[in-house]
């Protein structure tokens, strides 16, 4: 009889159960979960049951884990997502939630660049915690995504990044994501990139502030190599903050393109 345990296949006898599978493959487990419930006493287990076995704080090994995100991911994409490299220009509301997801779906390469450090205001939409205030980003971003995937490569660059330095930074990436606040470093680094880094692709974004409608939040194709995210109005000032839900929205559609990109779907 076919079972699932942590998401490989693997063959058992018909009166086999929950615990006597835990015994034989990972005794020191914890906690036993069937069918996505955690179990409490022995059950016996039936064709193509899923069984995940834990042990409380171990962190899985890069096999284990790769494995249980290809169990999650749409059949095909993971070996794609683990050979690309992505670039991400700021490490604030936009780029911090763009490597979260990044990292998550198990993007083999990030290269993050930013010069700034974590400040309390930042807490309101950039994925940083109390303790990471005072670090620079760089190092906050990096020990945050280590816990969410140990495996992926990551280089970090505590920079100014300008249309002098940005050839040099993104030079082995496939995509670069333009994440700043300030509309004058967005300009600069998207006009350097797309006319003196010809293999690149960018995917910006512009127009997320305040608590407007969701759905005006959109992604452009504005040429094949250049992606605009944003309801292109809505920029930061008096009375117009950024916030949390509407950033990780644009952000999330950056992240999303980015895959999409990656995966070779070119369109919106």
């Amino acid at each position: 009889m076919n079972v699932f345990v942590n998401e490989k296949s693997i063959e058992i006898e018909n009166n086999e159960t929950a615990y006597m599978v835990r015994e034989r493959i990972k005794k020191d487990a914890d906690i036993v979960v069937l069918n996505g419930f955690i179990i409490n006493e022995d059950k016996m287990l039936k064709e193509n049951d899923k069984l995940s076995l834990i042990k409380r704080g171990e962190i899985p090994s890069e096999e284990d884990l790769e494995g249980f995100l290809v169990s999650r991911h749409t059949p095909g994409i993971h070996e794609k997502l683990k050979k690309a490299s992505v670039g991400i220009a700021g490490l604030g509301g936009l780029g911090s939630n763009v490597a979260v997801s990044l990292a998550r779906i198990g993007v083999g390469k990030l290269i993050l660049v930013d010069f700034d450090v974590v400040e309390p205001s930042n807490l309101n939409r950039q994925q940083y915690f109390i303790r990471h205030i005072g670090m620079k980003k760089t190092e906050a971003l990096k020990e945050i995504l280590k816990e969410i995937n140990p495996f992926i490569k990551i280089e970090t660059k505590d920079v100014y990044l300008d249309k002098s330095n940005v050839k040099s930074i993104f030079s082995d990436v496939d995509i670069i994501v333009e994440a700043f606040d300030n509309p004058k470093c967005k300009a600069e680094i998207t006009t350097t990139v797309l006319t003196q880094m010809e293999d690149k692709i960018v995917v910006a974004a512009s127009g997320m502030a305040g608590y407007f409608s969701n759905n005006t939040i959109v992604t452009k194709k504005v040429t094949d190599r250049f992606y605009l995210i944003g309801d292109d109005i809505s920029e930061a000032k008096i009375g117009c903050g950024l916030m949390a839900p509407r950033v990780a929205i644009a952000a999330n559609h950056q992240a999303n393109t980015v895959m999409r990109l990656i995966l070779g779907e070119m369109d919106v």
